[in-house]
This record gives C-alpha cells, structure tokens and sequence, in this order.
C-alpha cells in the first residue's frame, strides 16, 4: 500500500511539473550538413531540426506557459503552469506558478488554487497553502519532493522522472524526434504572431521509455515498459513549431491511454531572460515522504 501511494506520489509529481519534456537523444543525432540542397526532404528536415535543438539549447532559459490535460478513472485533471525556466548549468532550475483543475481535482484543496512551485537541480517545491500547512503540513506551507528519494522510493518511474525533471530542457524534445527519425514536415503556421514550421513525429512509448533516459538499467527500463502497458499508453505523437530563428516556440504531446488520454502543450517565448531560483526556507518545507508516512 505504502509503496502504491509513493507511486501516486510520483505520478503526481510528473503532472504538478508542468514542464513536460520528452527526452532526448545525443545531439548527434539526426543527419544532413548545410547545403540542404544535396539532401532529400527527408534528410533537409533532420537537418532544420538539427540546427533548431542547437540554437534552443544555447538560449539557456525561456519563459513558458503549459497546460496539460488527462483523462482518469475519477475525471479530467487540468494542470496549467507559467513562469521561467533556466538549463544553463546543466541541469534545469525553474520558477512557476502551477493551477490544478478539473472534476479529478474537485476534492484537492489547492484545486482552482495558483499554487507557486519552484525547481532546483536537487528538488520540485510545491506550496500547498494556509489549509495544507494547518493540517498535514505541520505549520510548513512548501512540499518538498527530492529526485534521489523519489527515485529511490517510486522505482522506475520516479527514477525516470528524476531525470526528466534534472534535465527539463525544450531542446530535447527536438532532439527526441532527431534521434527516432520519424518526422515529417507537416507545413507552415502561425503561432503567437510568428510564422513557425510545423513537424510532427509518432514514436511507441516503449521507445519512448528507452530514449528519454540512458540512467536506466534494462531490467528499470522493463519494469517501466511494463508499467506503460498497463496504463494502456502504446503510441505517443509529439508536434513542433519552429520559428525563424530555428526556436521552438510551440510544442504538443498527445497520447491515448487505456485509463485516459494525455494531451500536453506549451509555448516558449522570450529566450534569454533571466530566471533566479532558491530553495525555500527549510523552516516552512515538509517533505513528501513525511506526509505519506503520517497517513495525510
């Protein structure tokens, strides 16, 4: 039981993010030089998408808004984030504000609730709010969900989220389709007054599993398959529109699972700006696994 509300726990944590980023393949990937003319149309799109993983991943930071939605057994689960986040220093630091919605998050006390969140390279902060820190928080507002004790706990799953979330970087999720190779052009559109191309890929979320952590040792990467399975989720299809300074600016991951679609979107804009993030005050944090063990 205790290990199945550690899960919960984990699954939580991957959607409170906000992030979401597909993982990605070695900056290697992909083919094609710069005299796109010598190459097939295939070849020409791995090489734009090339360049465009190359430029976004030398902005450093971005601002972003998301909004994921998936479908439960219990209702619909909105999540809506907007803030900065910064992957200058190798792993990705963020500061964002998270708003849960929906009728699976009529019975949350934060629900409809702006809840601000804050991303070390070490941790995921959420502050629950007065009614949490009155009850199970013991006077602490913030929740501390640490990567490493994640991992630990949550198995496979936590510990793919740890690498997810150490390595949030909008880049990746083109380097993702370079490295599967299947990706086509779907045409030219206009995203936030920007004239953007539009790609799109549909990977197995078996190859999924196997792309977006190399950290992962094969019986991880089986249990996690088996997991997937179960959640019913075979196929995911990821959209990018890239600008015409080779960013991305828009992104869209959609998925249909056995318990429910999945349906994420965010946009990127103002790369380059400045994002300063701290760890809240240990004396108003609670970690997560202290909340699980108390039965909250």
């Amino acid at each position: 039981m205790r290990q199945a509300r550690i899960a919960a726990a984990a699954a939580s944590v991957a959607l409170l993010a906000g992030l979401t980023a597909c993982g990605g393949g070695s900056d290697s990937a992909g083919g094609g030089g710069s005299d796109k003319d010598n190459l097939s149309p295939a070849q020409a799109v791995l090489a734009e998408l090339k360049q465009a993983s190359k430029n976004t991943d030398e902005q450093d930071s971005a601002k972003v808004e998301s909004e994921q939605t998936q479908s439960t057994p219990q209702g619909e689960m909105s999540t809506k984030s907007e803030g900065a986040l910064d992957w200058s220093g190798g792993g990705t630091t963020a500061e964002m504000t998270v708003t849960q919605q929906g009728s699976a998050a009529q019975k949350l006390p934060t629900s409809g609730k702006p809840m601000p969140a804050r991303y070390t390279e070490d941790a995921m902060y959420l502050n629950m709010g007065d009614e949490f820190a009155s009850t199970a928080g013991k006077g602490k507002h913030w929740l501390q969900y640490d990567y490493d004790k994640l991992a630990e706990q949550a198995g496979p799953s936590g510990a793919l989220i740890k690498d997810q979330m150490q390595n949030n970087n909008p880049a990746r999720s083109v380097e993702l389709l370079l490295a599967s190779g299947k990706v086509k052009k779907i045409g030219t559109e206009t995203v936030k007054g920007k004239k953007t191309d539009h790609y799109r890929g549909t990977l197995k979320v078996s190859e999924l599993a196997r792309m977006q952590s190399k950290k992962l040792t094969e019986k991880e990467l089986d249990q996690l398959a088996d997991q997937l399975k179960q959640q019913g989720f075979k196929t995911e299809t990821v959209d990018l529109w890239i600008d015409g300074d080779d960013l991305l600016v828009k992104k869209q991951e959609t998925a249909k699972g056995a318990n429910g679609d999945l349906d994420s979107t965010a946009y990127y804009t103002d790369y380059g700006t400045e994002v300063t993030v701290e760890a809240p005050a240990a004396s108003d944090t609670m970690s997560f696994e202290d909340v699980l063990g108390s039965g909250s």
